[in-house]
């Protein structure tokens, strides 16, 4: 059996009414307006802060901190030696063209070469910083491995 357009109605308790705060007695919200009787909180302006617990010391104050964020930290975004696969032999490799191939993601950091993998092609990369193993595999490929400066 269909249901007419006119007979819908929203399942029990997937709605609620709204509270009409201070519209006087008839509304079931009278009075008080169900702020209570005085107190901090029946006063008009008041909003408790953030992370407040009512007077007992807060958690983020209770958690203990530790450990230390180095300022002087270098990120790297890192290029496995499988990955250089894609270029043709005797092609110069470098952030640029990494970030143009979708190799990496990012212009402006600097980038690692590391040595997973196999490379197969005689390559020049040039790049910021290279693991040991991936600049043996480059230059036993018949590549050159060149240091950037930032």
């Amino acid at each position: 059996m269909a249901v007419k357009p006119n007979e819908l109605k929203p399942k029990p308790g997937s709605t609620k009414k709204r509270k009409r705060i201070g519209k006087g007695s008839g509304s079931g919200h009278g009075k008080t307006s169900t702020k209570g009787h005085k107190g901090q909180k029946a006063r008009s302006g008041y909003s408790r802060k953030a992370g407040f617990e009512g007077g007992q010391m807060p958690l983020m104050r209770r958690v203990p901190k530790f450990g230390f964020t180095n300022i002087f930290r270098e990120v790297y975004q890192t290029v496995n030696v499988e990955n250089l696969n894609i270029f043709e032999k005797g092609i110069e490799i470098t952030p640029e063209v990494l970030f143009e191939k979708k190799i990496i993601r990012k212009k402006n950091l600097k980038v690692k070469i590391l040595g997973m993998g196999e490379l197969k092609k005689n390559l020049i990369v040039k790049a910021h910083a290279f693991s040991k193993s991936a600049q043996e595999k480059i230059v036993s490929s018949g590549g050159k491995v060149e240091i950037l400066e930032k």
